[in-house]
């Protein structure tokens, strides 16, 4: 379904009580009694996690698999699956300018893509109440997967020709991927860059903003947005070249003090974050998820254009009863005011 997005974005600016936007998909595969290899390679049980969310509780968007393997599996990495885990990328394919150089660029659709481009336009059939946004890497993680993430870091400094060379092709695949997500029908995508969040800000500056500005550029328009998503520890200093991009909105991690990143970003440009995914969705209990949702928001709230959600990506094996406790504590929150 079309939706005006700006609008969106606008209407959620000006709303004094805001939905939460949570990077949610995976735990639903406790609703549903399958595990993680039954989700990702089906598109119909994709879908269908997606619309049991919105049943589920009261999200701002409903928002596919973030899961950060699908997209270097294209290019060739090899992936680690596990029952109850978001796969992984194992090793690297890419150690010399040659390497970089050879690098095939695949088609948007290829591998698993294919089945996630499928779940966002069956999903966009069933959910009707709110936009749907697509998850996708961003062009520095993507190059890392590719590069193996430890790596990358010395080849920004030894060999920087080599990982422009392998940032362009990343770029241009994300583009295509986001092209594909648009055309089945996804509002925007929540594009995932969080291994620039451990670079410096100069070479975040060098290697992974001019590249999502150029992704953006390139896909985001009134009726389908970017929302850049970082969570790593070193995003307040490299906020000037994260709003480089262009991007929509912007979600942080919970590395960071959230309040003190609001002073540093516009007050008419939406920022969501920051529970932890892994301390409270995961591991923590309805009492302290609880606690540290008021905490966040009391502290945040504040600010017109803070939205409240989680980190990252809460883990699929992360407890209902805590997920729960979270929309129980905002609604709380904003009863009081």
């Amino acid at each position: 379904m079309q939706r005006n997005m700006k609008a969106w974005l606008s209407d959620m600016l000006e709303a004094k009580v805001k939905k939460a936007m949570p990077v949610l998909s995976f735990p639903a595969i406790q609703l549903m009694g399958i595990n993680v290899p039954e989700l990702i390679s089906s598109s119909d049980n994709q879908a269908k996690a997606m619309k049991l969310i919105t049943e589920r509780v009261d999200t701002a968007a409903s928002l596919s698999l973030m899961d950060l393997s699908v997209e270097a599996a294209c290019f060739g990495s090899a992936i680690h699956k596990s029952e109850f885990e978001v796969p992984t990328v194992t090793g690297s394919i890419v150690s010399t300018k040659e390497d970089a150089e050879s690098l095939a660029l695949p088609s948007a659709g290829s591998g698993r893509t294919g089945i996630y481009i499928e779940a966002v336009k069956k999903a966009v059939a069933q959910v009707t109440d709110r936009p749907v946004l697509a998850g996708t890497i961003g062009p520095f993680s993507l190059a890392g997967r590719l590069m193996n993430v430890t790596d990358i870091m010395v080849y920004c400094y030894d060999d920087p020709d080599m990982v422009h060379i392998v940032m362009e092709k990343a770029a241009a695949f994300c583009i295509d991927y986001a092209l594909a997500f648009k055309a089945a029908g996804a509002n925007g995508v929540v594009m995932a860059e969080p291994l620039t969040g451990i670079l410096s800000p100069r070479l975040a500056k060098n290697f992974s903003a001019p590249y999502v500005k150029k992704i953006v550029d390139a896909v985001q328009d009134d009726n389908f947005i970017v929302i850049y998503h970082n969570c790593g520890n070193n995003t307040i200093q490299m906020i000037e070249s994260i709003l480089s991009t262009g991007a929509a909105a912007y979600h942080f991690g919970n590395s960071i003090d959230l309040a003190e990143m609001l002073t540093k970003i516009p007050q008419d440009t939406i920022v969501m974050g920051n529970i932890s995914p892994s301390n409270e969705f995961n591991d923590g209990t309805p009492a302290s998820i609880q606690k540290a949702t008021l905490a966040l928001l009391e502290k945040c709230g504040e600010y017109p254009n803070f939205v409240i959600s989680s980190g990252c990506d809460i883990p699929p094996m992360a407890k209902w009863e805590n997920i729960d406790a979270f929309f129980a504590a905002i609604k709380t929150y904003y009863d009081r005011i």
